[in-house]
């Protein structure tokens, strides 16, 4: 008997300690962590950005960098946290990765189309919006569809990407259509091209891009929502967030983010410059 009370008097120890390390282990990662002081201390923001998304953030094959409206953006922040000899680091994120990759410590901010939500709230802190934009949809010009109703109907197939909250939209103001969902942007517009849908639908800038590298096809019948763009960072981190709004206020009252929208959209049909503007 008394074997045996050692014996569950071992394990239970065990269990303890095993418990008191994982405390210790969650103590310090996670949340817990200092991201804007390491980054100070390493000079470098990381940054989480789409790099198949025209305008905002896409892969340039001659040099390997991503290039767009967030990523200049990004820069500019940076040399505001960090001062003028700040680095930004980029890592390519989906719509389906960019959580993950921020929770795991990866990446240090999201600034990738992602639009503020209550829900997306409850696990991310956003900062306030730097691109008010609107869902909208691209079809194929000559198409009978000129906008968001046209696809409610039985048969009507729309196009969208994994993880982003456009989907969840559409099923809203086109219930009865079938939604097809694809990993990314690039495989929803070859999706449309091949005609295995009749529109593909995300944020009027994104289709802005999509339509300016391919002309046959247009964004038509306006937007039907508001998706204000936020930068993201992890919970808890409250320095790093305040210094996000802090350096945006900062590019936008410097004049410079109003140069920025010039530079990416200034050419783009349809687009209100006007409006865009800070």
């Amino acid at each position: 008997m008394k074997k045996i009370l050692s014996k569950i008097g071992l394990v239970f120890a065990l269990l303890i300690m095993v418990v008191s390390l994982g405390a210790c282990s969650q103590s310090s990662s996670g949340a817990k962590r200092d991201v804007l002081k390491d980054d100070k201390q390493s000079n470098t923001i990381t940054w989480g950005v789409k790099a198949d998304t025209k305008l905002f953030g896409l892969m340039d094959v001659k040099d390997n960098r991503i290039k767009g409206f967030e990523v200049d953006l990004a820069k500019a922040m940076t040399k505001q946290i960090l001062g003028k000899n700040g680095k930004a680091r980029f890592i390519q994120v989906t719509s389906q990765t960019r959580m993950p990759l921020l929770a795991n410590g990866n990446i240090d901010a999201i600034m990738a189309t992602m639009t503020i939500t209550p829900e997306r709230a409850k696990q991310v802190d956003f900062t306030r919006s730097y691109f008010d934009a609107g869902q909208a949809i691209l079809v194929k010009n000559g198409s009978p569809i000129k906008n968001v109703k046209g696809l409610n109907h039985k048969g009507a197939v729309v196009l969208g990407v994994v993880g982003s909250n456009s989907v969840q939209n559409i099923k809203k103001f086109a219930p009865k259509a079938r939604v097809l969902q694809l990993s990314d942007y690039s495989q929803a517009l070859t999706a449309l091209k091949s005609g295995q849908g009749d529109a593909l639908t995300t944020d009027n800038g994104i289709l802005y891009g999509m339509s300016i590298e391919n002309p046959g096809y247009s964004v038509v019948g306006g937007t039907f929502t508001k998706e204000p763009y936020g930068i993201a960072t992890a919970k808890g981190q409250k320095p790093l967030h305040n210094a996000m709004n802090n350096a945006l206020t900062k590019v936008e009252n410097s004049g410079q983010y109003n140069k920025l929208i010039y530079k990416w959209f200034h050419n783009v049909r349809g687009f209100d410059m006007k409006g865009a503007e800070r």
